[in-house]
Order: structure tokens, then C-alpha cells, then sequence
């Protein structure tokens, strides 16, 4: 009976630790090259607690970012949202993702804010899109070309980490209309040349 009850309690205590691990979000890791402006190779977790490495796992042939330093900034990242959204679905090798970036802060204020933000966001794909950044804001601001933190910043990024266009702040239809033109550049079939 004894013996019984050590194996259940090992047994708890191990997916206890598991649990444990998996809500608790290790801090990014930022890898820098020597490619002038780029998305960096950066690592981070989803709100559905997967590790993504980033540019790499990427689904998009090109990807829409959106850069948030700052609570507040989220009410503009919503504003591009439904654009967006209807965008990627009418557009094979285009996917959108949130990466709210902050600076890095303990184990335990990674868990209590990604937890948070994770009970905040009913919907199972919005939080799978919303991939967290715990880094050196600094370096990753300087690698992206990314001069300040008082707006949010829309990125779009290739596979390859080029940043092929990129904008700051609220939707409004030229902005709608700019990276409309952007994607279409770069994912338009290229022209028969037999005709």
C-alpha cells in the first residue's frame, strides 16, 4: 500500500513539474547577424504554450507581423485585424502572427503575463498566432530597423527574415492598399512567357 501511494505521488509530482514547465515560457532566445536590417532569428511561445523559432516556422511563404511594445497599442492591432485576416484567407503563402515584444523579465512575470494574455483571447487560433518575444528590446529593435516603441509596427517578413515592406500604427486604406501592393509583388505568378 505504502508503495502504492510513493508511486502515485511520484507520479503527481512529475506532471506536476511538467505542467509546470509548460506554462512557464523560457525567456526568447535573439540571435543576431551581420545582415544589416532583417527579422532576426528569435524564439518564443505561442499562446497555446508551442515554441516557435522565428523567422523558421513561419506557415507564410510571406508573413504580416505585428510588432506591439505596449498594452495600449493592441486596440491598433486590432484595427488591422479583419483586413488582414480577409486578406491571408484570399491569399495562398500569406499568414499573419502577433508578437507582442517585451523586455525580459523572470520565469514566474512570463507565466503570470502570457497566462493573462492566454485567458484574455477565448479564441484558439488568435492565441496560436500570438507568438510572445522576451528579449533585448534594443537589439531586436536595432536588427528590424525598428526606431521607437511608441506605435505598434507591421512588418512583412519572407521565410528568409527579409523585411520586404513595412509600416506603424492604425488601418486605414492606403495602408491597406500598400501592403495589399507589397504582397501582390511578390506572390503574383510570374508572367507566361509565351505570350
Amino acid at each position: 500500500m505504502k508503495l502504492r501511494y510513493a508511486f502515485l505521488s511520484g507520479a503527481l509530482a512529475a506532471g506536476a513539474s511538467r505542467m509546470a514547465f509548460g506554462i512557464f515560457p523560457s525567456k526568447s532566445r535573439l540571435a543576431l547577424t551581420s545582415l544589416g536590417v532583417h527579422f532576426p532569428t528569435v524564439s518564443g511561445f505561442n499562446l497555446e504554450r508551442q515554441e516557435f523559432v522565428l523567422p523558421r516556422d513561419f506557415a507564410g511563404e510571406l508573413n504580416v507581423l505585428f510588432v506591439p511594445f505596449l498594452r495600449r497599442q493592441q486596440e491598433d492591432v486590432d484595427s488591422w485585424v479583419p483586413f488582414v485576416s480577409g486578406l491571408e484567407a484570399d491569399t495562398p503563402g500569406l499568414a499573419y502572427y502577433e508578437l507582442p515584444t517585451i523586455y525580459e523579465m523572470s520565469s514566474l512575470s512570463r507565466m503570470f503575463l502570457n497566462e493573462g494574455m492566454r485567458a484574455g483571447i477565448p479564441n484558439a487560433k488568435s492565441r496560436q498566432r500570438t507568438i510572445t518575444l522576451y528579449l533585448d528590446r534594443v537589439k531586436f529593435m536595432r536588427a528590424t530597423g525598428i526606431p521607437d516603441e511608441r506605435q505598434v509596427h507591421i512588418l512583412l517578413v519572407d521565410r528568409d527574415g527579409q523585411i520586404l515592406w513595412r509600416e506603424t500604427g492604425r488601418f486605414d486604406d492606403d495602408k491597406g492598399r500598400s501592403l495589399v501592393a507589397a504582397v501582390a509583388q511578390r506572390l503574383s505568378p510570374p508572367d507566361n512567357p509565351s505570350n
